[in-house]
């Protein structure tokens, strides 16, 4: 990817002095897991969040989605402050600018592929959440598994289906958190080279968090988390 090349219109997202911090479990006191964090990211701008374990990544992914509310700071997406919503208001938000891909798939076990990426559709009430739903299937390389159950795919093939769950919406914002944790490294390859084809496809502003150094050296740009603060760092070519 040439990244000189692209040029980045107004930040899809901003984030300003985010702090997080929980009780200790003794009740003494509080520990402080994200200090003063911030940055932006341009549309179709990709983006890797690296650090070590119990650095804040998934937190920080955690309070980008509006899934956990801070202690001070501000998030906005496409202009709007997320933490100034009612929690019925950032969950529209979400359903309507937020693409989701987790190390998990969080897939539900009692829907199909199909239903699986309808139901987000469905509950956006979008029209024709069926042929949507059919074509990014389709774009997976899923065309033939649409009536198939979570538990009889394989793990490639179950993110495969939340890849086209996360793009069928049309989200502004793609969160990808350890996407590959649970794959074995030829699959977790795999759905890694067609999650960045769809992002470039579709113009999407992805923000990935991982532990991979050499899928981090895939994004634009590398922020490094290290007990709670940012640092950003370019990365080498891939």
């Amino acid at each position: 990817m040439d990244r000189s090349s692209i040029e980045f219109s107004s930040p899809v997202i901003e984030v300003e002095g985010l702090r997080k911090s929980v009780t200790m479990a003794d009740g003494q006191g509080e520990l402080l897991i994200l200090d003063n964090v911030g940055f932006s990211v341009g549309k179709g701008e990709s983006v890797a969040i690296v650090g070590a374990s119990g650095s804040g990544k998934s937190t920080l992914l955690g309070l980008l989605a509006g899934l956990d509310v801070p202690v001070g700071g501000r998030v906005r997406i496409q202009g709007t402050d997320l933490f100034a919503l009612s929690e019925d208001a950032r969950a529209a938000l979400r359903g309507e600018s937020i693409g989701f891909v987790f190390q998990s798939f969080q897939l539900l076990p009692a829907l199909t592929a199909l239903e699986n990426v309808m139901l987000p559709l469905e509950l956006a009430d979008a029209d024709e959440a069926e042929p949507i739903a059919r074509h990014w299937l389709e774009r997976v390389g899923l065309g033939s598994r649409l009536r198939h159950y979570p538990k009889h795919l394989s793990g490639g093939e179950q993110q495969r289906v939340a890849l086209a769950r996360a793009f069928a919406a049309n989200p502004a914002l793609l969160l990808a958190d350890e996407p590959t944790g649970n794959l074995d490294a030829a699959t977790g390859q795999a759905v890694i080279e067609l999650m960045f084809s769809l992002n470039r496809e579709a113009g999407t502003t992805l923000i990935l968090v991982t532990h991979d150094e050499s899928l981090a050296r895939r994004c634009g740009r590398i922020l490094r988390m290290n007990a709670g603060r940012m640092v950003e760092v370019m990365p080498e070519p891939a």
